[in-house]
């Protein structure tokens, strides 16, 4: 009998222990261990809360009315509609977006994200939808025309962008530099520039451009670039359900010629590289 009763106590507690790390499991992955409600869940609601850098044109930014437009926006603004659901834009810190994700204050982040191994291991991603480079501007005016002209001057990147990951990959790039600075945005990026309180700053290059034609005469973009990299829209990890059907809808975007139309507004050409 009390062999069979240590039995039963065992298995209890090996039940229990199982229990609490399913649930652990759940809590901190969005149910991966359990059924994918995520696309369910969005159509329940009848909201997609898209998370951005309401400063990152022209792919997602405030225009002179305050309001939130660009690339991304349209696109998700279709899909969204496509999905039979409205779409809600939520600003958010760039360096938060694993918490804003797991804390479900918003449901994806769509902002001229870059793929990367570490965001991958963390959250659920989309197909690429645009090619990206990681490039230098620089002040028109100025004498570097090279990443080597800045060895020992300052350069600014955004705070949580692959910016960093780019430089890092290029160690003697990184070692030349006096100063690498982070700031919270592109835009404090390019003031801190153009008050010379830096000599450059690495940013993606759509952003760059957009900059450049904006303020025509302002900038330079050099040659060399950083990193070759795709665009990506991130997901709670485990959510592919809801990930596969925004997939489905950018896919058919591109045979439509939607998703062209959107980037020949924004970029001027198509950019896109969804098949």
């Amino acid at each position: 009998m009390k062999k069979l009763l240590k039995l039963i106590l065992m298995a209890m507690v090996i039940a229990a222990f199982a229990a609490c790390c399913s649930k652990k499991d759940n809590e901190n992955t969005g149910n991966v261990t359990g059924q994918d409600t995520s696309l369910d869940d969005i159509k329940a609601k009848g909201e997609l809360v898209l998370g951005l850098d309401d400063a990152f044109p022209p792919m997602g930014f405030k225009d002179d009315n305050q309001e939130i437009v660009g690339f991304d926006i349209d696109v998700a603004r279709e899909v969204c509609k496509r999905m039979g659901v409205e779409l809600v834009i939520q600003p958010i810190s760039w360096d938060a977006i694993k918490f804003e994700l797991s804390t479900k204050n918003i449901d994806c982040i769509w902002n001229g994200m870059t793929y990367n191994e570490e965001r991958a291991e963390a959250m659920t991603l989309s197909i690429p939808y645009m090619k990206n480079t990681q490039v230098a501007i620089v002040l028109a005016a100025s004498e570097v025309n090279t990443l080597a002209d800045l060895a020992g001057k300052t350069v600014v990147i955004q705070n949580g962008s692959t910016a960093s990951d780019a430089i890092d990959a290029n160690e003697g790039f990184k070692d030349s530099l006096k100063e690498l600075v982070k700031v919270d945005d592109n835009v404090q990026a390019l003031l801190d520039l153009k008050v010379s309180g830096s000599d450059a700053v690495v940013m993606d290059e759509v952003v760059a451009r957009y900059y450049m034609e904006k303020e025509a005469g302002t900038y330079k973009i050099l040659k060399e670039t950083l990193a070759d990299e795709d665009y990506v829209v991130g997901f709670r990890k485990g959510e592919e359900a809801l990930c596969t059907e925004v997939g489905k809808y950018l896919k058919e975007m591109a045979e439509d010629g939607t998703l062209a139309q959107i980037s020949e507004t924004w970029m001027g050409e198509d950019l896109t590289t969804v098949e």
